[in-house]
């Protein structure tokens, strides 16, 4: 067997290898959600025991008046954090980028410390801050509870996308005249749209999920999803939170492929405006 032949043998066993992973760990990944939607159309109410497909659960839920306030508490919450994150961790890692001064590494890497702390403790951090300024559990506070949480994941997905961007760019902008708002807006926006829809993404998917954040700045009117599911834990988690979980799983699958079909359309019509002018050329 030659040196070839053996390096291609060496190839197709860690490609297959690799497939054999790539499997595995998307099964690993998948199964709890797999599970969890062939659940919700149980026609038993114990969430273990399979006893035969139905849709009842649906309609229960669409009947639920109080599952659909709970879901829009919780997702005006994740919006409004999320926007407030998105604004502030852009802003943020736009200026940090820029920016020069002492001390510049330790702040950046500061903005790491409610990623890299256990939740709980940040928990009890916000819950003293928002006592301290006087304001009450509720909204409000579950609002900045929430955006503290999620602020450093945007900046961290924009400073990353910044970091790779070429800064020649937003100097031809300013060398042919623009001024630095109109540079931030019509340049360095588009350049890292990506990586803010991203960071917007992920902030928001957190937000939503939140359960410790929220518990502690909680009070007895505002209560998110995530709280009503954890409640019944003791009592049993019905298909109907099944149901309202898969509903919002397609959700999320939606907007994900809307965005990819944009972004797609766009690289195509970038790709076009490239041929059309080498062509020009």
């Amino acid at each position: 067997m030659t040196k070839k032949s053996k390096r291609e043998s060496r190839r197709r066993i860690f490609d297959r290898a690799y497939n054999v992973y790539a499997f595995l760990m998307f099964t690993f990944l998948y199964i709890p959600v797999v599970v969890m939607i062939v659940f919700s159309f149980n026609n038993s109410r114990n969430n273990t025991i399979w006893e035969g497909f139905t849709t009842d659960w649906y309609g229960v839920l669409f009947e639920d008046a109080d599952i659909w306030i709970i879901l829009g508490t919780t997702l005006i919450i994740a919006i409004i954090s999320t926007i407030l994150a998105v604004v502030i961790g852009t802003l943020g890692a736009v200026g940090m980028s820029k920016a020069k001064f002492i001390g510049k590494t330790f702040t950046a890497t500061i903005l790491y410390i409610p990623i890299v702390i256990p939740e709980i403790v940040l928990a009890v951090a916000t819950l003293l801050v928002v006592r301290q300024g006087g304001i009450g559990l509720g909204l409000v506070a579950m609002i900045l509870g929430n955006t503290t949480l999620i602020l450093p994941y945007v900046f961290i997905t924009v400073k990353s996308r910044l970091a790779g961007m070429d800064p020649s760019i937003e100097e031809a902008s300013l060398d042919l005249g623009a001024d630095r708002g109109y540079t931030f807006v019509h340049v360095t926006i588009p350049a890292i749209l990506p990586a803010i829809v991203s960071g917007g993404f992920m902030a928001f998917t957190l937000a939503v999920d939140d359960l410790i954040i929220s518990n502690f700045l909680a009070n007895a009117e505002t209560v998110t999803l995530p709280i009503k599911i954890y409640s019944q834990l003791r009592r049993g988690i019905n298909p109907e939170i099944n149901a309202i979980s898969t509903l919002i799983l397609l959700a999320f699958f939606i907007c994900i492929g809307f965005f990819l079909l944009a972004s797609r359309i766009r690289e195509g019509r970038k790709r076009r405006l490239e041929q059309a002018d080498d062509a020009e050329i």
